[in-house]
């Protein structure tokens, strides 16, 4: 007998998931890091919020281009900047810029302080073992930026990296970022921003569409960053790029918070399975350097 079901079956074209970016923008006051910021976010979307943390000079621009703004105010705790990424993507935001990222690492009530008040009050002043405590914290605020599905930019304080060479002559390095050591590795794109000529140079850019001698951002580098971000060969390619970076990271780091931190960039990727096992591999020889030390 042929029963046929009265139930209505609907088949849709299936889709990759577009991938959002993730990019930072690091300078020295004055730089044009803000600007630079939302020259960005105007070319990868319409509907546009701003996290400010430094005294809504993002509302400068106001009169250029088109944003909602959330003047955030001290603490500046990992789980505020989380709650505020999170309350953006939930009102439909399409782009988010966080002006600074810094604020969560070095401002009033931000990751140092937190960490250093830990030491205090639970680890007799001990703040390398207050980290144990204060990392997972700093994590939650990375995992926002990396897991929330929208475009973030990020900007960050500078500060001049030097060094002391012959004959006691201090050196530049170059310009380092007030956040903790590896942010820029979490990410898509990392690029400073040089304070006279207002030019990016890429110092992390798995994209490979910035000029490693620098480049003003204008509204076309927004629309080659959308090309990249659709093309799924290219995403493939950079995510390879990224796990063989991983590697290296969890064979030549000493800190097993890092490994967490690491973890977290791959999770839900087709190499989250490999990533996990070279994270416990490293995270058993550590316990066991450390135990026998």
């Amino acid at each position: 007998m042929n029963m046929q079901s009265k139930e209505q079956f609907s088949f849709t074209k299936a889709e990759r998931k577009k991938a959002k970016l993730k990019l930072n923008l690091n300078g020295a006051s004055g730089s044009g890091k803000t600007y630079s910021a939302l020259v960005l976010a105007s070319s990868l979307g319409k509907k546009i919020a701003v996290i400010d943390t430094e005294n809504e000079s993002a509302s400068l621009y106001a009169n250029e281009f088109t944003f909602d703004t959330l003047p955030l105010k001290p603490p500046y705790s990992p789980e505020r900047f989380a709650g505020a990424i999170q309350a953006a993507y939930n009102m439909g935001y399409e782009v988010l810029v966080i002006d600074s990222a810094s604020h969560e690492w070095i401002g009033t009530g931000g990751c140092l302080e937190i960490n250093d008040q830990t030491a205090a009050n639970k680890f007799r002043g001990n703040t390398w073992s207050a980290w144990s405590e204060t990392t997972p914290r700093h994590r939650k605020f990375i995992d926002a930026i990396l897991q929330t599905d929208m475009h973030i930019i990020s900007t960050t304080r500078a500060k001049t990296e030097t060094v002391q060479g012959e004959n006691k002559k201090i050196m530049k390095l170059g310009m380092k970022a007030e956040q903790r050591d590896g942010y820029e590795y979490e990410l898509t794109v990392a690029l400073d921003v040089v304070h006279e000529s207002h030019v990016v140079l890429p110092t992390k850019d798995r994209t490979k569409l910035f000029n490693p001698a620098g480049e003003v951002i204008t509204k076309e580098t927004g629309e080659k960053l959308i090309a990249w971000l659709n093309d799924g060969r290219s995403q493939e390619e950079a995510l390879q790029a990224s796990f063989d970076e991983a590697i290296k990271r969890i064979n030549s780091t000493n800190d097993v918070a890092e490994l967490g931190i690491i973890y977290s960039q791959f999770k839900g990727t087709d190499c989250e399975a490999e990533i996990v096992s070279a994270c416990s591999s490293r995270k058993q020889s550590l316990i066991g350097t450390q135990g026998n030390a």
